[in-house]
């Protein structure tokens, strides 16, 4: 019997998701049935697929709340990769907290809550994340909850009231607030992002800084891409935040799918900069055979 498969977007996200098209035509060449669905549109029956995989529902970031009752609701009628605790965890990046007290090496990161929003309280903040950050000349200031370098900023060390203001801005629109240095090998050498399909790398990409010292944020459109080669360490790395993250949330099989977004410290180690396993973007056209190797991996789960 045809498995069925139904591949999870938004009506604005589907137009900008490069994945889909590649993935489409290898779930055909598998002979399973997928089809894309809107996870917002309230006419579709999820309860008749055999699974629904989460691909770029990325409109999220502007109602968290409801979607992350939408997969409370699909996830009983259907398989939901994956799953909405993997969601509902990974889609704050206070998550990166849980992945440092497990021993996983990540971008230093500092949290400051709406309810600390007191100048003093701020001021003391900045500074002392600064004090534990000697080497860093400037900091990044984001909301926890983002995507495609959204409300994403960087700021010298010398303007703290600069990004005390910017903090001050993201509260009052009642974000959390995440601080990290800005590591220089970033304008250097990019970012790299593993994909992993059932726990397995399948490959990499380099992607360009985002964040320009003059204030420009760039979107991360594929012409800011490569592809190219994971290093063994950074591997390493990968691996261990997934292993991770599977030991954190009481997993009992891998991920069908994840991102892991790593740059390099002062020092050249490999540091995890995000864990992307909701719905990432997965580089698909960077990298032959990829597509086929994620709808593979779909098959399995559904015993296809």
């Amino acid at each position: 019997m045809m498995k069925t498969l139904a591949l999870v977007t938004s009506a604005g996200s589907l137009p900008i998701d490069v994945d889909m098209p590649l993935l489409l035509q290898a779930c055909r060449s598998l002979g399973l049935h997928a089809e894309v669905c809107d996870w917002e549109d309230p006419d579709v029956p999820w309860g008749r697929f055999d699974a629904a995989v989460l691909r770029s529902p990325w409109n999220y970031v502007d109602a968290l709340p409801a979607f992350m009752a939408w997969c409370d609701r699909v996830a009983p009628v259907t398989r939901l990769f994956n799953p909405p605790q993997v969601a509902r965890w990974s889609l704050d990046k206070r998550y990166l907290s849980d992945l440092a007290r497990l021993g996983v090496p990540v971008v230093p990161s500092c949290f400051v809550a709406p309810q600390d929003n007191v100048d003093a309280v701020l001021h003391g903040f900045l500074h002392d994340f600064l004090k534990s950050q000697p080497q860093a000349a400037e900091i990044v200031v984001k909301p926890t909850v983002g995507a495609y370098s959204r409300d994403v900023q960087r700021f010298h060390r010398d303007r703290l009231d600069l990004a005390a203001g910017y903090i001050r801005t993201l509260h009052a629109r009642c974000h959390q607030v995440i601080l990290q240095p800005y590591l220089s090998s970033i304008d250097r050498d990019g970012e790299t992002n593993l994909a992993f399909f059932d726990g397995q790398y399948s490959h990499a990409i380099r992607k360009s800084a985002m964040l320009m010292a003059d204030g420009t944020v760039h979107v991360p459109t594929q012409d800011l891409r490569q592809a190219r080669d994971a290093d063994a360490d950074e591997q390493a790395v990968a691996g261990a935040a997934l292993r991770a993250a599977a030991l954190h949330l009481g997993l009992r099989e891998p991920l069908l799918y994840a991102r892991v977004d790593l740059v390099r410290n002062d020092e050249g180690q490999p540091m995890v900069l995000e864990l992307e396993i909701c719905e990432p973007s997965l580089n698909l056209p960077f990298a032959e055979g990829s597509a086929l190797r994620f709808a593979q991996a779909m098959a399995r789960r559904v015993g296809h």
